[in-house]
């Protein structure tokens, strides 16, 4: 049977094409295009094809059976260029290469020796926290995250770390400056790298997270210490010559995996705070399930697999809001995706937000329900239906680590404080960017499971 030329999809404007429709409101523009047209959609980007994926056989080939056709698509490489050539945004042999040192320290024996410092670094935070007080939940995730990253992976103290987080939040907040403007995708498509006011901006913050990074990395160099952290092992790479890593591979690899290894699992934790705000069924489920085997201690890595209700919450929230909301490819050479040709040079982009919501996997999929992972869920599920971390050789390296954290940090915190999204804030709109996150940041207010009692961290002071 004869390939059709190109897949259906709408018409749009007839010079920036389906972009201002996108821009409006990208998700359900997304999800009613694959609903509409099926599984594979033509858009035009202003000229730029772009082919949306929503079906587990596309996934697996795009990912998996031909993964060596696709590299990282146009848009994601000059939205993290500012990132070099790590982990995220390498290809070819040098990834494989990177790839192969970083893998020894996201092992789950690495990842379980973590743990007691996951879940001090939330205690301490919780420290801080007062009955009542009203906090943006995002960046308390985010700064909760960095620190315990950049602790266990690159021996950054908790003052650097807090001065990498201050930087991001500055940079954060002119972004969603511009979100709040209204159309930011339209303006980072047309302006890229131009010298406005807010990639300027966005390039000072570059410069004061490079100054902090390489500051950071020669520290390490002149005290010559391995302290068996990922950093300690990147400073000892020697290629075949025997020259070492340079100093911009080091700051790439460091810089990606900050970034990258702290957001995905604040995300997740904001989203699933977010979820059990609306729902007290299923957090009194939880919090019976944090009493029965914590008591009253603090959970530690060898209670993981009988807080299997936390596991599924997590599951649950990154189905509905992924916080890799999508995969995106560019094609080598052409080939053939659910009947179409796809020339070389096409753009695609599998949207793990419609398919993690699709009725033909998931029963009322726009419930948040995590018993339904109970049963073996996971194995009825087609194997590629459900993707938080991806799939393939570019699966998320660190998905153990940010299962392993996301566990522990909602045990910890849960136990001691549910958080209330605060009226105004009832409705947040999730935006999708290289993440997927709450447009205006996550306002909730603190609410002490036990308010006579003090922080744990507090009484020992």
């Amino acid at each position: 049977m004869a390939l059709a030329a190109v897949p259906p999809g709408p018409k749009g404007h007839y010079l920036v094409g389906n972009l201002l429709d996108y821009a409006k409101d990208p998700l359900d523009f997304m999800t009613r295009c694959l609903q509409d047209y099926g599984d594979v959609v033509r858009l035009r980007m202003a000229g730029l094809p772009l082919y949306l994926l929503g079906h587990p056989a596309h996934t697996e080939y795009v990912l998996v059976r031909n993964n060596r056709n696709f590299v990282k698509s146009r848009y994601f490489r000059r939205e993290l260029s500012f990132l070099g050539l790590g982990l995220l945004t390498g290809e070819g042999e040098l990834w494989r290469r990177q790839r192969r040192l970083a893998q020894p320290s996201f092992h789950r024996r690495r990842v379980a020796a973590y743990a007691e410092a996951m879940v001090s670094h939330a205690e301490r935070m919780l420290a801080t926290w007062g009955d009542g007080e009203v906090r943006n939940v995002h960046r308390e995730m985010r700064r909760l995250t960095l620190g315990i990253v950049a602790e266990v992976l690159f021996g950054v103290d908790k003052g650097k770390a807090d001065e990498v987080g201050e930087i991001l939040a500055w940079m954060d907040e002119h972004a969603n400056r511009l979100e709040e403007q209204g159309g930011a995708m339209v303006a980072r498509f047309f302006l890229g790298n131009l010298p406005t006011p807010a990639n300027l901006r966005f390039r000072k913050g570059i410069g004061r997270l490079d100054e902090a990074i390489y500051g950071h990395i020669q520290e390490r160099l002149e005290k010559g210490e391995d302290t068996g952290d990922l950093l300690s092992m990147l400073l000892r790479f020697r290629d075949e010559a025997g020259a070492p890593m340079s100093d911009e591979q080091l700051r790439d690899e460091v810089l990606t995996l900050l970034l990258a290894g702290h957001e995905t699992t604040a995300l997740a934790l904001t989203w699933t705070f977010y979820l059990l705000s609306f729902h007290p069924g299923v957090e009194t489920k939880l919090l019976e399930e944090l009493r029965e085997v914590l008591g009253d201690g603090a959970p530690t890595v060898e209670e993981l697999p009988r807080l299997s209700y936390s596991e599924m919450v997590i599951k649950e929230s990154m189905r509905l809001f992924p916080p890799a909301w999508g995969i995106s490819r560019e094609a080598i050479v052409e080939c053939e995706i659910g009947g179409y040709r796809v020339p070389a040079g096409t753009q695609l982009l599998i949207v793990l937000w419609a398919m993690h919501r699709d009725p033909r996997y998931f029963n009322d999929p726009e419930a948040f329900d995590p018993s339904r992972w109970e049963g073996g869920l996971a194995k009825a599920l087609p194997k590629y239906a459900y993707l938080p971390f991806g799939a393939g050789p570019r699966v998320c390296i660190g998905n153990a680590f940010a299962m392993t954290e996301a566990v522990l940090l909602l045990a910890t915190i849960a136990k001691e404080f549910r958080l209330e999204l605060v009226p105004e804030r009832r409705g947040v709109v999730p935006r999708p960017s290289t993440t997927l996150r709450p447009g205006g940041g996550m306002t909730m207010q603190l609410r002490r499971r036990n308010p006579s009692a003090r922080p744990v961290l507090e009484q020992k002071a």
